[in-house]
């Protein structure tokens, strides 16, 4: 599993790269990783969504600190 700092980075790379976008290809990833049965993976995906939702929507910094 990844560490919160991981999660931070990866998500905050995902937004720069991808904008908004960046959900939709975490929700995908999470599709097909439950399609084939890896819920494990799948699982890491939908935090990494959760963090990337959460940058997107501005209440998380991409330092990974909550927003007010």
């Amino acid at each position: 599993m990844m560490t919160e700092n991981e999660l931070n980075l990866l998500a905050a790379y995902m937004v720069d790269t991808h904008g908004r976008k960046a959900i939709q290809y975490a929700d995908s990833a999470v599709q097909e990783l439950e399609y084939i049965g890896e819920n494990l993976r799948a699982d890491a995906w939908r935090s990494l969504r959760g963090v990337v939702l959460e940058m997107v929507e501005g209440r998380r910094s991409k330092a990974g600190h909550a927003l007010h």
